[in-house]
């Protein structure tokens, strides 16, 4: 195993599927390639922390005891599998409150390398918006578009299908 690094990871249409406000822990899905891709980034020396903007509580579509509770649910049917999830940060603010923690504002990454006394100069983070790929670029670290079909360029290392290929994609960078 190498030395620990960090991998942020955007929740919904990266972990689980995308469900336009998911409010229901219930309906949580994980996405094909996500639980394999975590694995062996996980094996691999990755800490896992999940950074999620949540603008339904901030639009007054569901609460933040929901939310988390959404979070939650996605956290354990990881660790199901054998997936660690170190560290959970959330966004609970609609775009027009132009809080200092909406990705790609940097704060929930400093908050997941905080908790994980981790660098974020040689960490990862995954998602499938460009607020993701320019959270990782802003915060000294590389950034992974997952699209699935060819994306545009926002300044990401490489676009993957799912976490499975952007495990690949970061195992061959680190030479693993």
């Amino acid at each position: 195993m190498t030395d620990p690094f960090l991998v942020l990871l955007d929740r919904d249409g990266t972990i689980n599927i995308d469900k336009h406000y998911l409010s229901d822990p219930d309906g949580v899905e994980i996405l094909p390639g996500a639980i394999s891709g975590l694995l062996r980034l996980q094996a691999a020396g990755a800490v896992l922390a999940i950074v999620t903007n949540q603008s339904g509580v901030g639009r007054g579509y569901f609460d933040l005891e929901t939310a988390w509770a959404v979070n939650k649910r996605v956290v354990e049917l990881l660790a199901q599998h054998g997936v660690t999830i170190a560290h959970s940060a959330m966004c609970p603010h609609a775009p027009e409150e132009a809080c200092t923690c909406r990705k790609p504002a940097p704060e929930l990454a400093l908050e997941c390398a905080r908790a994980t006394g981790l660098a974020l100069t040689s960490s990862w983070t995954i998602g499938d918006k460009a607020s993701d790929v320019q959270l990782g670029r802003g915060v000294g670290g590389k950034g992974l578009l997952i699209a699935a079909s060819p994306a545009q360029d926002f300044g990401q290392s490489a676009s993957c299908t799912d976490l499975d290929a952007a495990a690949d994609f970061i195992l061959q960078e680190r030479g693993l």
